[in-house]
């Protein structure tokens, strides 16, 4: 396998978290609709630890990201 061919691939790999990270962030939304519609009073004190979760989603996805444009456009 040539470096090009091997870098492509990793990057193609890589790029596997963002699609993951997206889902990611319907789990949490989801899990987050599904607690307030049970109890409504207390999804207020959870909207907090929604944006936790959201953040910390987004972040991989981002970083999964960046990975692959590093073996793309860095990597000789």
């Amino acid at each position: 396998m040539d470096m090009e061919a091997a870098k492509v691939l990793g990057a193609g790999f890589a790029a596997i978290g963002c699609g993951l990270a997206a889902i990611g962030v319907g789990v949490v939304f989801g899990n987050f609709l599904e607690g307030a519609l049970r109890n409504p009073g207390a999804a207020d004190g959870q909207q907090g630890r929604l944006f936790i979760g959201f953040a910390a989603a987004e972040l991989l996805g981002l970083l999964s990201f960046v990975v692959a444009m590093i073996l793309i456009f860095v990597v000789k």
